[in-house]
Parts: structure tokens; C-alpha cells; sequence
């Protein structure tokens, strides 16, 4: 009988990162192209809607403490992360280690549930690129029709009339365009990505600045949710229903902090997508530590005053009501309560437009570089590690993406996809924590460019701390989200044993030797795993 928990040798992953020619990825990005990666993940939909989505649903003016309690999760993980990269860097992340350290079954969940982090990340994402779309096109007095730019599962009544959804089309569109801008190639993504950054960086630091003078401290007064606030309701086909409550544990006061840092976890998970992108680095055993904890502090702080100073120009209670700033609500607060500053609602929302955009674009680079090593190790169709003759991209894996991801985009809500990427983030991060201290354990004298400090094999510390803080943020999730997430884990233990355990290369004894040739040497399989 196969063993399900066979490990993948560290030589051979070795052996992969250091191979050149036909079939490898092109190493081309240095350590400030991988900053500029992770940064143009991170800042995006987290910040710009899941900072006031948090403050509705559960932390109120305490989104900044969500902020830090997400943040100290995100850097135990980090940490791991940066020692795994810069160790094992190839393409996959979480899924490569997982193989390596905790044999193939975990690495097939991590890498299904990496599919909920990244592909559902680029859905949730190109569905908020839809609504702060709409901002921008009302201020020239036009907009998409709402059944052209919601999926089927939304309706509103907005002054007075009801609407109900049908397509959510801008979403589909800019996933498609992202898509095949990725088909063409790495370099010129990075690139454009960068100047992305740059420019919404700028908008960013702008809203703080000028928004600091418009804090009511009155908005961050009570400055977590009182267990007694009455529910919001709102109108749906004539009939009144619960649209956020605040009764559960993890909805008002010190648990709301952790309900809220659930939500806005998918606000970090840029960093570890720099860590998919780590066979495409010029000098990874320097870049990938800089690359993933650069840009993680960074943008931590911006969180911790971006969500003071929107918390503080308007109530909380405002992004609650899908009437008022429940959608695009960075441009709502302007526009509602910073008079004088019309111009800068439209910078914002121009500038939140280019910053989703390279989410998604690094969203989606990242899902395909997972599916890549998948599919080479021959748990996914070989159709996802074949490159393109001239732009040695992983070229049939992005355009599958582009239709899995758009029809996801068109037709579900954003708030379901959020938190789902959520949920799949959290685990991968779980995975790689507990994967540094089993390799300290079973492979301690392997070379660690960069070491995660208090990560001995005796007193693991920081993996033990990431893993537990991410394991609480899953439990803090709502039980819808945990519900639809065991389904997805289950429906992929069926896909594992139906197609990856009978197509697993080292299942069949089969170890790819990369080389200049890319031969391929077939050895006998050890059934104990040595």
C-alpha cells in the first residue's frame, strides 16, 4: 500500500531550485522587486474594504488592535516562512515545505487549501476593483448597472428602490486582462507592478496625513463594541433581516478584537505569495527574507494608522449600512465627512484601483506558481507545469485560473470569498510553522541562510506561537465560513484519492532529477520513506 505521508527528498527540491534551461522559471526578480510583490498583495482589499468590513461586523473603532493581533500572527508565520525560502526556494511555498517536512497528504491539503487563499484572494479582490469602479464612474455621473456588477446572491434597496444582482462583470473582466498580462510574462508583470505600488503607497500615506485632521474623537468612543448593540437589519424583498449581529463572542469587546482579526487576516497574505515567487529570484538566500518580512512591516504599519484614521473620521457604525459606506468606504468617509477634499475621494478611489489591481495580478501569479509545483510532482494535470515556448510562463495554468477565479468573481459574494481566503491562509500558515520545527528536528544540520530565531528543535518558540495564534483566528471565524471551508477540505481529500495519490510521481517511484536536459531519473520506491 502507497504511503500517503511519503516525504519528497530535500536533495531533489535542492536539486529543482538550482536547475536552469528548458522548463524552469526564469530567475528575474531582485530583492525589491519581491518587496514591491508582497507590498502590492498586501495593500489592497484588506485595507481598503476589509479595514471597515472588521469595524462593522465585530471590532468597531478596535480594528487597530485586530490590526496588531493579526500582525503578531503574521510575523511568527513570516519568520518560518523566510527560513523555508531561503532554504528551499522554488516555486509552491507552503505546499514545497509541507512536502518536504510533513510528506504528501498535508502537502495536498495545504495546496488545496492554498487554492482558497489565492484564487479565491483574486475573486474577493476583482469584486471590491468592481464596486470602487462604480465610485469612480459616479463622478461623472454615470455607473454600471447594480444587476451588471453584483452576483446573484446580492440584493439592495437603495433610496427606496430594490435591486437584485445577475453578473458582477467589471470583476470578470479585470481577471481575464491580469490573466493573459501574466501569460506574457514575469518581468513585465513585476514591473508594472511596481509602479503600482508606488502610486498607491502615495494615495495611502496622502488619506493619513490629511485625514488625521478629521478625526472625531468621539468616533473611537466606546473603542470596542459593547456586548448590548442592537443588531443591523436591512430590507431584502420586503422583509426585514439580521444583516450583522453583535450577541456571539466573537462579534463585541475583547473577543470582537480576535472576530476582527480573523477578517482582516486576509488583509497580510502578500507576504507569503512573495514565497510562491522564490524560484524566480536572482539571489533567494538574501531576497526572500527581505522580500517577505520587508513588506510585511511595512504595510503593518500603515494598517495600524490607516484603520485609526478611518475609524476616527467616520463611525463605525456607518460601514455596517450598505445604504452608507458599506461598499467603497474609504471614498464614502471622504466624500461624507472630510468637506473640502472632493478631489482626494477621486485620487483615492483611482489609487485603490491600481492597488487591487496588483492584488489580484500577484494573487494570481502566486496560485499558478502552487499549481506549477503540483502539477510537476503529479498531484495536479500535467497541463499546469508546461511553460510557453517563448514566455516561459506557466501559461495553461493561468488561463484555466482565468476562467475558474472569473466565474467565481461574476457570481459570488465578496464577503464569502474573503473569508474563505481567510480560513485557507490561516492553515497554510499553521502548516509551515509546525514544518520549521520538524526540519530542525529530522534535518538539522541542513544550511539555513536565514534562521527563524527561538526555533530550536528543542524550544520551538516561534513556530509553537504561530501556529497557535492562527489556529485561534480559524475558531474565530464565523460558522458559515468554517461550515463551506470543511466542504472544500473534504471535497479535496475526495480529488486526492481519486486523482493526485494515483498520478503522485514519488507514490510511482518517480524523482525528477532537473538538469540542463531535464532528464529524468526513475528509481526503485522505498517503501519506508528513508
Amino acid at each position: 500500500m502507497a504511503n500517503i505521508f511519503a516525504k519528497k527528498p530535500l536533495a531533489i527540491l535542492l536539486g529543482e531550485a538550482s536547475a536552469t534551461g528548458h522548463g524552469t522559471l526564469q530567475r528575474t526578480l531582485g530583492a525589491g522587486n519581491l518587496v514591491a510583490l508582497g507590498v502590492g498583495a498586501i495593500i489592497g482589499a484588506g485595507l481598503f474594504v476589509r479595514t471597515a468590513a472588521a469595524a462593522a461586523q465585530a471590532s468597531g473603532p478596535g480594528v487597530t488592535l485586530a490590526f496588531i493581533v493579526a500582525a503578531i500572527g503574521c510575523v511568527f508565520a513570516g519568520l518560518c516562512y523566510a527560513e523555508f525560502a531561503a532554504m528551499i526556494p522554488i516555486a509552491g511555498s507552503a505546499y514545497t515545505y509541507a512536502y518536504t517536512t510533513m510528506g504528501e497528504f498535508v502537502a495536498w491539503v495545504i495546496g488545496w487549501a492554498l487554492i482558497m487563499e489565492y484564487a479565491l484572494g483574486a475573486a474577493t479582490v476583482s469584486i471590491a476593483w468592481s464596486e470602487y469602479l462604480n465610485k469612480l464612474l459616479e463622478v461623472f455621473h454615470t455607473s454600471i448597472p447594480y444587476h451588471l456588477s453584483h452576483s446573484p446572491f446580492e440584493h439592495a434597496v437603495i433610496k427606496g428602490v430594490a435591486y437584485d444582482g445577475l453578473i458582477n462583470l467589471p470583476a470578470l473582466l479585470v481577471i481575464v486582462a491580469l490573466s493573459l498580462l501574466l501569460v506574457k510574462g514575469t518581468q513585465e508583470s513585476a514591473i508594472f507592478n511596481a509602479v503600482v505600488v508606488v502610486l498607491k503607497v502615495v494615495i495611502v500615506l496622502v488619506f493619513i496625513a490629511v485625514g488625521w485632521q478629521f478625526i472625531n474623537p468621539a468616533n473611537h468612543t466606546p473603542y470596542l463594541i459593547p456586548a448590548n448593540t442592537p443588531p443591523v437589519m436591512h430590507l431584502v424583498k420586503g422583509k426585514l433581516e439580521v444583516l450583522h449581529e453583535y450577541q456571539s463572542w466573537n462579534k463585541h469587546g475583547y473577543g470582537g478584537i480576535l472576530g476582527g482579526a480573523a477578517i482582516v487576516f486576509f488583509a497580510f497574505i502578500g507576504f507569503d505569495a512573495v514565497s510562491t515567487a522564490a524560484q524566480e529570484a536572482k539571489n533567494p538566500k538574501r531576497d526572500m527574507p527581505i522580500g517577505i518580512l520587508g513588506s510585511l512591516a511595512i504595510c503593518t504599519v500603515l494598517y495600524i494608522l490607516f484603520g485609526h484614521v478611518l475609524t476616527g473620521v467616520a463611525p463605525w457604525q456607518d460601514f455596517a449600512d450598505p445604504a452608507k459606506g458599506g461598499e467603497a468606504s474609504v471614498a464614502y468617509a471622504i466624500r461624507n465627512y472630510m468637506p473640502g477634499y472632493g478631489w482626494l475621494a477621486t485620487a483615492v478611489t483611482c489609487g485603490i484601483l491600481l492597488g487591487f489591481t496588483s492584488v489580484i495580478l500577484v494573487m494570481l501569479m502566486g496560485q499558478s506558481r502552487v499549481f506549477f509545483s503540483m502539477a510537476k510532482d503529479g498531484l495536479m494535470p500535467k497541463a499546469f507545469s508546461e511553460l510557453h515556448p517563448r514566455f516561459h510562463t506557466p501559461y495553461k495554468s493561468n488561463l484555466v485560473l482565468m476562467v475558474f477565479v472569473g466565474l467565481f468573481a461574476a457570481f459570488v459574494p465578496g464577503s464569502l470569498a474573503g473569508d474563505l481566503t481567510s480560513f485557507g491562509t490561516l492553515l497554510a500558515f499553521v502548516l509551515v510553522s509546525l514544518g520549521v520545527w520538524i526540519m530542525r528536528r529530522s534535518d538539522p544540520d541542513q544550511p539555513r541562510p536565514f534562521r527563524a530565531p527561538l526555533s530550536s528543535a528543542s524550544l520551538p518558540l516561534v513556530p509553537i506561537l504561530g501556529a497557535a495564534i492562527c489556529l485561534l483566528l480559524i475558531g474565530a471565524l464565523d460558522a458559515f465560513t468554517l461550515k463551506v471551508a470543511i466542504g472544500w477540505m473534504v471535497l479535496g481529500f475526495g480529488v486526492y484519492f481519486l486523482y493526485g495519490k494515483r498520478n503522485s510521481k514519488l507514490q510511482q517511484g518517480i524523482v525528477v532529477v532537473p538538469t540542463e536536459m531535464d532528464e529524468q531519473a526513475f528509481i526503485e520506491p522505498d517503501p519506508d520513506n528513508r
